[in-house]
């Protein structure tokens, strides 16, 4: 599938990219070898294949969520840079 300059162009311009000549000239090459890549892989036929969402089985690495107890207020303040009115001060991130 050949991808035109006008359509790199306009994706670029969505992307609010700027391309020079060149530079649009090898993403629509590049492009057009995906799509036909693309088109290949479209072809094999994946009947009897149940979907997958990854290539290699993947399990779930978190514990069990159990309930424990927490930490009293003076014990995790007790290596804060900071506090006061046994509460953590951290810098302030919104202007």
């Amino acid at each position: 599938m050949k991808i035109t300059r006008e359509q790199v162009h306009y994706v670029a311009g969505l992307a609010r990219l700027e391309l020079d000549e060149d530079s649009i000239e090898t993403f629509a090459a590049q492009l057009g070898k995906i799509l036909e890549y693309m088109e290949t892989l479209n072809q094999v036929s994946t009947e009897g294949i149940s979907p997958t969402t990854h290539a290699i089985f993947l399990t779930n690495a978190l514990r069990e969520d159990v309930e424990a107890k927490h930490l009293k207020r003076d014990s995790a303040l007790s290596n804060a840079p900071e506090k006061e009115q046994g509460c953590f001060i951290v810098p302030k991130v919104v202007g």
